[in-house]
């Protein structure tokens, strides 16, 4: 492991999240999730999941539902972007798992998106 505890580059940190059970790695992204919405803000993590599942809104908004999020929450910004309250990120998780074929490769493919930050923390 490198000085940071997780790796020294993005793709030896891939190669050590594929070795990770599915139970980990969904506490990590929840988790990611959650430190980088305090940081970088809700439209940051909410940018980087369309990003690495190539999802769009309305998919997300099915996805955030299946996982245990409140339908009633979502909504939109002033500029009509997608919005849930940054406690209830952690539902995108367990939908993803629930509704999307690949969510593993996804939620890797966030975290390994967000390296840098994770480094930095």
């Amino acid at each position: 492991m490198g000085a940071t505890g997780l790796a020294t580059t993005p793709a030896e940190y891939r190669s050590r999240l594929l070795e990770q059970p599915d139970e980990q790695l969904d506490a990590w992204a929840a988790e990611a999730m959650r430190d980088i919405s305090i940081r970088r803000g809700v439209l940051a993590v909410l940018h980087d999941l369309r990003a690495a599942s190539g999802l769009e809104d309305r998919e997300l908004e099915k996805v955030f539902a299946a996982g245990g999020g409140p339908p009633a929450v979502v909504g939109h910004d002033a500029d009509g972007r997608l919005m849930v309250p940054a406690v209830t990120l952690h539902c995108f998780v367990k939908g993803l798992r629930a509704l999307v074929p690949g969510a593993r490769e996804m939620l890797v493919e966030y975290l390994v998106e967000n390296f840098e930050e994770l480094v930095y923390a």
